[in-house]
C-alpha cells in the first residue's frame, strides 16, 4: 500500500505472475476493499491461488522506520513480514518504505545465525550481463567482516540466480591498486584475498562497472546507493537524449524507424526493471524491495525472482557454504 503506484501496479504485477506461474500462490496485503476494487479490473483471476489479507494502516515513505514498524502493526509491511516470519509465505515483495522494510526485516523476520548484517543486493545491467551490487542501502557504516560476508553471499547468490560459474568478485575503490582507498577498503582487501570460496579479482573503479568488469561488486551501503542512483539517473537521461535526437528532423526520424528493432533490444537489455527487486540477503526468510515507483513488470519479475530463490535454496547454501550455525538467530523482540 505504500508504493508510489500502489495498489494498482502491485496488484497488476501479482495477477500477471499468477497467470504465468500455475503453481504460485499470492497473498495481497493491504486495505481489502481497495485491493478488491483493483482485482475487479481483471478477468479470470485464479481466486483459488489468490488471497487478500486486510491490513488497515499504511507506512508512509517519510515516517521514521523503527517507530513505524513498532506502532503500525496493522500495516501491509508489518503484516506481510509476519507472514514470512511465521512460514505462511515463502517471500515478501514490497515497493513501500525502504527504511521500514529494512528495519522490519531484521526485527520481525530475523537474521540467519552468524550473519552480521543483511545487505540489499540488486542486479544491474552491464555490457556483459547483470552485475550484483552488494550493499546498496542497508548498512551505511559497515565493518570489514560484514563486507566479507557480503562478498560470500553475493557470490553464492549470483552463481545460482544467473548461472555464472565462479563469479568475479570486486571491491569498489578509487583505484585498482591495493594500497588505495579509505580505512575500510584497506582493511577488507586482504581479508577478501584470503577468503576461500570466492573469486576475488581485486579493486574496481565505478567507471568499470557498466562495462561488466565484475559479476559481484562489494561496498558499504553509502557508496552502493550513490552508484545505484547515478546508474539509474544516467541511464534515464541518455535514453531521453537519444529519443530526442532521433526526432529532430525527417532524416533522423527515418533513421530511427530503421534502427528501432535493434535499439529496442538494446534498451531492453539495460532496463533495470527486468531483474526484479533487491533481496535482503541473510535473513531467515526472503524479503525483496522493489523501487517505490515500480510498475507491474518489476513486481512480476520480483515475484518470479523469489520463486527461483526458493527453488535454489539460497539460504540453505549460505548456511552450508559459509559455515554458519544450523539454528537460526532469534529475531529481536518487538516493542
Amino acid at each position: 500500500m505504500g508504493g508510489d503506484l500502489a495498489p494498482a501496479e502491485p496488484v497488476k504485477g501479482a495477477v500477471e505472475a499468477l497467470t504465468r506461474r500455475k503453481s504460485l500462490h499470492v497473498t495481497l496485503v493491504g486495505q481489502e476493499e481497495v485491493i478488491r476494487a483493483e482485482l475487479a479490473k481483471y478477468k479470470d483471476v485464479p481466486e483459488d491461488r489468490l488471497e487478500v489479507l486486510d491490513a488497515r494502516e499504511i507506512i508512509e515513505m517519510a515516517e521514521p522506520p523503527v517507530n513505524a514498524i513498532r506502532k503500525k502493526k496493522d500495516s501491509s509491511i508489518v503484516r506481510g513480514l509476519k507472514l514470512v516470519k511465521e512460514g505462511t509465505c515463502d517471500a515478501f515483495v514490497t515497493a513501500g518504505s525502504t527504511g521500514a522494510t529494512l528495519a522490519g526485516g531484521q526485527l520481525l523476520v530475523g537474521r540467519i545465525r552468524g550473519i552480521e548484517r543483511p545487505p540489499l543486493a540488486p542486479l544491474m545491467p552491464t555490457a556483459k550481463g547483470p552485475v550484483l551490487l552488494v550493499d546498496c542501502g542497508a548498512n551505511m557504516d559497515a565493518r570489514a567482516s560484514q563486507l566479507v560476508q557480503f562478498a560470500q553471499m553475493g557470490s553464492i547468490y549470483m552463481q545460482n540466480m544467473t548461472g555464472i560459474e565462479n563469479p568475479r568478485v570486486a571491491l569498489v575503490n578509487v583505484g585498482a591498486e591495493e594500497e588505495k582507498g579509505n580505512a575500510l577498503v584497506k582493511e577488507v582487501y586482504p581479508l577478501l584475498k584470503e577468503c576461500e570460496g570466492i573469486n576475488f579479482i581485486g579493486n574496481i573503479e565505478a567507471r568499470d562497472i557498466p562495462a561488466g568488469a565484475a559479476d559481484v561488486v562489494v561496498c558499504d551501503a553509502f557508496v552502493g546507493n550513490v552508484i545505484l542512483k547515478l546508474y539509474e539517473g544516467l541511464a534515464s537521461t541518455l535514453i531521453h537524449k537519444i529519443k530526442d535526437a532521433l526526432m529532430t528532423s525527417l532524416r533522423s526520424k527515418l533513421g530511427a524507424l530503421m534502427i528501432k528493432p535493434a535499439l529496442k533490444g538494446m534498451l531492453k537489455e539495460f532496463d533495470i526493471s527486468t531483474y526484479g527487486g533487491a533481496p535482503m540477503l541473510g535473513l531467515r526468510g526472503l524479503v525483496v524491495k522493489t523501487h517505490g515507483s515500480s510498475e507491474a513488470v518489476e513486481i512480476r519479475n520480483a515475484i518470479e525472482q523469489c520463486i527461483l530463490f526458493k527453488k535454489k535454496n539460497i539460504n540453505g547454501q549460505f548456511v552450508e557454504k559459509m559455515g554458519l550455525g544450523q539454528q537460526p538467530e532469534k529475531p529481536q523482540k518487538e516493542a
